[in-house]
């Protein structure tokens, strides 16, 4: 049985009758999939036009409308004829129907480690601004700045306290930014509005590192966690992060006759594989080998109970900087170019995948020497 598909008109406010399509018999709403009778179509003409402006646009709306209402009843009655941009200008307004924020979701559950953990608080902040329902059809530039607008302004979630950190937004937007591009290849965006719109601009974070002197004043000053000791030790000797030295086995090291040791290991957060030289000291501070699966530094762990060690062992030094673990990572880069070795080859023993990440390391360095170059003053 042929669908008929009618015109009507219903009384709203202001002398005003919106337009709507009658289908019978009844076809499938496009999102519930129950059956329903009226479409309405967001198009209105004046109950009684004052004048010839009002008669003009009643006369362009019927037109616009009844276009509409044979696009449907061909479509409905007569797919064969309905042609291939009609179909793919419905298939595009089906996919602006879906919804954004479960597409991001879906993003998020895909990754892994601690990147997961960031596009999930990411998801967290969209879900609240959007309260967890924004169609594909409403991205638009506006959208996206009046987001990184609400990121760089909102508070933090988990102390509601606080604003949340510029560096913070950033990562967050950002991830707001690749569903975007991922959302552009997938063929659900027709345009690629990541590429229009602009990040937010990274703050500049104080990168905390120990001098020479005092990392020696720390090799002389017990700590009540020995494994803490020498693993903060070994991060300012060979760039490791915390995840890294914690996972690394026996059998990630190798010894080449004529060249040194090495390790050879899977970054935990970028899961890069890297091949990393370390030199005869720091492979010292390893102890003992044992068995190739059991890890180097074993019982290491990272938890409040285990910083107090750490913060007792930095006081008892006599140093008063704000110093985490992290901060040997940091060292390590800090004194290598420091002490002349190249920007890449840092780098590369940092495991960066951009070269722009260790740049502030640089500008440390550069800033320590402006400081100790205006240290000398003559009275002239």
């Amino acid at each position: 049985m042929a669908t008929k598909v009618t015109l009507r008109q219903k009384g709203i406010s202001k002398g005003r009758k919106s337009l709507y399509l009658d289908f019978y018999p009844p076809i499938p709403h496009p999102e519930t999939g129950k059956p329903t009778r009226r479409e309405f179509l967001g198009l209105y003409v004046f109950n009684k036009p004052k004048n010839p402006f009002d008669k003009q646009h009643n006369k362009e709306t019927i037109h616009l409308a009844e276009q509409i209402r044979q696009k449907r009843e061909n479509f409905i009655n007569k797919p064969e004829i309905y042609n291939e941009y009609e179909k793919e200008q419905l298939r595009i307004k089906e996919l602006g129907e879906q919804n954004f924020v479960e597409y991001f979701r879906q993003l998020a559950h895909k990754r892994k480690n601690s990147n997961q953990n960031n596009w999930v608080s990411a998801l967290n902040y969209l879900e609240a601004y959007t309260k967890g329902n924004l169609k594909f059809a409403k991205l638009n530039e506006k959208f996206c700045d009046d987001f990184k607008e609400h990121l760089l302004t909102t508070k933090s979630i988990k102390s509601n306290k606080t604003t949340l950190s510029t560096n913070s937004a950033l990562s967050y937007f950002n991830k707001v930014k690749a569903a975007l591009k991922q959302a552009y290849k997938d063929g659900i965006l027709q345009a690629d509005l990541n590429a229009k719109i602009k990040p937010i601009k990274a703050a500049e974070t104080q990168r905390e590192y120990l001098t020479i002197e005092e990392l020696n004043q720390l090799v002389k000053t017990p700590c009540n966690d020995v494994i803490l000791k020498r693993a903060a030790l070994f991060s300012a000797l060979t760039g490791l992060r915390f995840s890294d030295i914690q996972k690394l086995v026996w059998g990630e090291l190798e010894y080449i006759e004529g060249q040194g040791y090495f390790i050879k290991f899977t970054q935990q957060k970028t899961k890069g594989v890297e091949t990393l030289p370390i030199s005869e000291q720091a492979y010292n501070l390893l102890g003992e080998q044992g068995n190739p699966k059991a890890k180097v530094f074993e019982d290491l762990k990272y938890s409040a109970y285990h910083n107090k060690h750490l913060f007792q062992w930095i006081g008892a030094a006599g140093i008063t900087k704000n110093i985490t673990f992290h901060c040997f990572r940091h060292t390590f880069a800090t004194l290598q170019l420091a002490n002349g070795t190249d920007i890449y080859t840092v780098s590369k023993m940092l495991g960066h995948r951009e070269l722009k990440t260790t740049q502030i390391y640089a500008k440390v360095v550069d800033k320590a020497k402006r400081e100790a170059a205006d240290k000398i003053k003559l009275d002239l």
